[in-house]
């Protein structure tokens, strides 16, 4: 990138910036001509100047104008006008003077607006491609919050400089320059006072904005630090939470806050210490003006007219001075954080753009081994994790790389995937270094998983296509306004410097999936058949059942899942299981609910401002009150607060018997004691509405099979029915939307997708009930066709940012799915599934091995093993010790062998 910003921004607009300074050339003509309006004025028809009789008229608006190169001539011999006339007609130039200077300056001021911000838009676009371009050494030491702070604030005003580069001093230069020489041509001594005082600003104030500069910059840096600690905190915080550091981050921050506190002070001192000098100069001119020019006008050497002018003149020049002023400093300024950003985004070398071309075919190479020759890789510090390793892996090889000590299998996963660049030899695929190689065709060709996989913010199907998204692989026919949008786009794009492809293209490879038939299906078999081979699977079904679907965006499953539903229910009637699950009946108590849940008989929200359930509302204490069901529920919750303080009161907090209490801590208990106190020494007297609402929301949380309390008794439970239609006469408008009645025919969107399909609740009196439901359920699910879309319901569940909304095993086995999504030649997995149980470590490794064996291009597959002994299900074994290759042969060889590779399965 240029280094110079005023060069930079010349480079990419030079076209725009020429034609907006003719426009500023121009503007300077009704610019000048309404400095001397003012004195013709005041001189003429004020002050009767030419107008000595009652009957005298002055000619208005005479010119002649001739045409260059031509004989040519054309004359307007002007109106006669009396002295008021002439006086409305000046005065209307005047205005219209005014009218075409403001159009003048709007148009001047939005054109510069749109050329900053295209550039901004430039300059964005060319940092983030030089992140993509950054070698791996210089990603790892860059943090990531503070790059990102940079792009997104720190060149912000680039863009607004952009605009007033060339045609700032141009046009406030030509203003001061016309005032100026106006007020020379009215009087000389006037005009080297003003040139004397514009001459002191234009030297003094720029040298003390000098301290201002050096303390913006200070400033720049110091919130660019605080941003990325602060992205440290968010990224580390289960970490700090783990080992007690909040308080050493608190003042960490607090340090930081701080420092930039004191710069950010002191800077204020120097910015109104310029403005109160700056200031003082502009008015120090106005009192020579009136003291010198009034002194003239006494003397008569200087008429009233110009003395007016003058003073008039003036007043248009401090602003475009200070501005100039304000300008220059503006331009250091921009100029230091331009060069700051740069050292940030210049590594020193960069990936050829050549590299990253788009293609939407992979381009035709064939590698029938990846190689690497005399490999030395080395760490952050220096140390080598590789030295000198020679190895080269056949298409169709399995091979298990293993780490005695050191990290040398890890590093050579990594060189092969291109995240650590080797310091000496390399590494081919085929002949060529594959360094030199095009990412369209190195990163299709090799396939790489870690642990470490990063998921971005979308869903999980998102992620796991992410792999098969290189290019566009078709075009989208816009029409009408889309068209005329698209199109805008793509000028802009072009304007920008950036790249304008269609994001709303298809741009997943269907070429490039793992299954490869021919078929329509191929991609769909594709996820599938991954998420079974990391046995993923039954976690996404997890997900599609504690999701909600909006039964108006798609009706045809919602209709389907209430099929479903009457499927289920006529299954466990068939196989003599339908106690297991208590169905919701309009006219029945459910005693597998909540007392809550059955009075609402509904799927319910939780408030979106407040958080809060429905049962904490005031209208449902109103419904209680009115169906005398408060004090029977209030007479049940003081037996069960008796009851769960007698069993939980002397236990400590983290006794499990306290996870069977959903909604009541151990806090609560000891609040519940002090009030039975209470009520046992002042009775009902002694406890509030909010205390006696507690106690009721005992009893509308309770069930009777799951605590065994007894408290639950025939006639409450007739109550609660009976009540149930007096809670819907007069719903209030705020709950409205957040009750959904239960209809056995019909979708409830408050409810997830496992209640639509249960429409009831699992008995607590059988044990294996959950294990037999899903069991049940499932075979209709398949009988129904409703599998691939359930499963699709949990594709789309949303990841969060980096995956956090996934467990860590989750992630690890997502990483590994999206790597089996595609289709490659060569198969880097580095240690993808860490912690697992060893069960499970085999059971997803033989499952990918004969995944990825199903395929006719015959791949090969590195893996890199966490642990040693699957290393009998690959063809080859090479063992890896302080950064060399020491052992390399099959598994029954080298276990034959007495070497590290048979110590480190023993």
């Amino acid at each position: 990138m240029e280094r110079n910003l005023l060069r930079y921004i010349w480079k990419h607009t030079r076209r725009q910036q020429v034609f907006v300074l003719a426009i500023v050339l121009l503007s300077m003509i009704p610019y000048f001509a309404a400095f001397d309006l003012p004195k013709q004025i005041i001189n003429g028809p004020i002050q009767g100047s030419g107008f000595e009789t009652p009957d005298s008229t002055q000619v208005f608006g005479a010119f002649e104008l001739s045409i260059p190169f031509t004989e040519l001539t054309y004359r307007f011999p002007g109106i006669e006008l009396d002295r008021m006339s002439m006086l409305m007609a000046l005065s209307g130039v005047f205005l219209l003077l005014v009218v075409i200077n403001g159009l003048f300056k709007f148009y001047i001021n939005t054109y510069k607006g749109r050329l900053g911000e295209r550039l901004l838009r430039r300059i964005r676009f060319e940092l983030v491609d030089r992140v993509l371009r950054f070698p791996p050494s210089a990603l790892k030491q860059a943090h990531g919050a503070e790059v990102s702070t940079m792009v997104k604030d720190e060149v912000e005003p680039f863009g607004g400089f952009t605009g007033d580069a060339f045609v700032q001093p141009v046009m406030l230069g030509g203003q001061a320059a016309a005032a100026l020489f106006f007020i020379f041509l009215q009087s000389l001594w006037l005009g080297l006072i003003a040139f004397a005082m514009v001459a002191i600003q234009v030297g003094i104030i720029p040298k003390m904005r000098r301290r201002l500069i050096d303390l913006g910059r200070q400033r720049q840096i110091t919130a660019r630090h605080l941003a990325g600690k602060v992205g440290e905190i968010v990224d580390g915080i289960d970490t700090i939470h783990a080992y007690d550091t909040s308080n050493y981050e608190r003042a960490d921050i607090a340090r930081r806050l701080g420092h930039i506190y004191k710069i950010r002070y002191e800077l204020y001192q120097w910015k109104f210490l310029v403005k109160f000098v700056n200031n003082f100069l502009s008015q120090l001119t106005p009192f020579l003006f009136y003291s010198i020019g009034g002194y003239f006008a006494l003397r008569g050497s200087l008429d009233v007219g110009q003395l007016v002018a003058v003073i008039n003149a003036y007043k248009d020049l401090p602003g475009p001075l200070k501005e100039l002023i304000d300008w220059d400093q503006s331009r250091q300024d921009v100029q230091v954080k331009y060069e700051q950003v740069l050292e940030q985004f210049e590594p020193g070398q960069l990936v050829d753009p050549a590299l990253h071309q788009l293609n939407p075919v992979m381009p035709s190479y064939t590698a029938e081994a990846v190689v690497a020759h005399n490999l030395t890789v080395a760490d952050g510090s220096g140390a080598r994790t590789l030295d000198n390793v020679s190895l080269k892996v056949e298409r169709g090889e399995t091979v298990a790389l293993i780490d005695n000590s050191g990290n040398g299998a890890e590093s050579l996963a990594e060189a092969l995937a291109r995240i650590v660049w080797p310091v000496a030899g390399r590494v081919s695929l085929g002949e060529t270094d594959l360094l030199e190689l095009p990412e369209a065709i190195s990163g299709r060709r090799i396939t790489y998983a870690s642990a470490d996989g990063y998921f971005f913010h979308g869903s999980l199907k998102d992620n796991l296509l992410y792999g098969l998204k290189h290019a566009p692989t078709t075009t989208v026919s816009y029409s009408g306004e889309d068209a005329s949008t698209r199109r805008w786009e793509v000028r802009e794009a072009e304007l920008a410097g950036n790249c304008s492809y269609d994001l709303n293209a298809d741009w997943i490879d269907r070429r490039s999936t793992s299954v490869l038939r021919g078929f329509d299906d191929d991609l769909k078999q594709s996820l599938l058949r991954a998420l079974d081979a990391v046995q993923l699977t039954s976690d996404v079904m997890e997900l599609a059942l504690h999701s909600y679907l909006d039964p108006e965006e798609n009706p045809g499953m919602a209709e389907r899942v209430v099929e479903m539903r009457h499927a289920l229910r006529e299954a466990l009637h068939a196989e003599g299981a339908a106690h297991i699950v208590a169905h919701f009946d309009p006219s029945a108590y459910n005693v597998e609910a909540t007392v809550a849940e059955n009075l609402l008989f509904a799927a319910t929200r939780m408030s979106g401002a407040t958080g809060r359930d429905v049962t904490d509302s005031e209208y449902l204490f109103e419904v209680l009150e009115v169906t005398k069901l408060f004090d029977m529920l209030y007479g049940m919750g003081l037996k069960i607060a008796e009851d769960i303080v007698e069993i939980f009161a002397d236990l400590p907090p983290e006794h499990p018997f306290f996870q069977q209490l959903e909604r009541i801590t151990a806090e609560d208990i000891a609040q519940y004691q002090q009030l039975l106190q209470r009520l046992q020494v002042r009775g009902d007297a002694g406890l509030s509405e909010e205390e006696a609402r507690s106690i009721v929301r005992l009893s509308l949380h309770y069930i009777e099979p799951r605590f065994r309390f007894g408290v639950l008794t025939q006639e409450i439970m007739d109550a609660v029915v009976a009540a149930r239609d007096s809670f819907y006469s007069h719903l209030p408008a705020e709950l409205q939307d957040r009750v959904e009645r239960y209809d056995p025919h019909r979708y409830m969107a408050a409810a997830t997708l496992r209640e639509n399909v249960l429409f009831g609740k699992l008995s607590h009196r059988v044990a294996d009930a959950p294990a037999r439901i899903r069991k049940i359920a499932g075979e209709i699910m398949r009988e129904k066709g409703l599998f691939e879309s359930f499963l699709g319901l949990g594709l789309s569940f949303e990841v969060g940012t980096g995956g956090r909304r996934l467990t860590l095993t989750q992630r690890h086995k997502l990483s590994l799915a999206r790597a089996l999504v595609r289709r490659s030649d060569f198969y880097v997995f580095n240690r993808p599934l860490p912690g697992l149980d060893r069960r499970v470590q085999e059971e997803i490794v033989k499952a990918v091995l004969d995944f990825l064996r199903e395929q006719d291009n015959d791949p090969a597959i590195m893996w890199v093993l966490s642990n040693t002994s699957l290393s009998r299900l690959f063809h080859r074994v090479v063992v890896f010790d302080r950064g060399k290759v020491v052992e390399d042969g099959t598994f029954e060889t080298l276990d034959r062998e007495s070497g590290i590779f048979k110590s480190l399965v023993a």
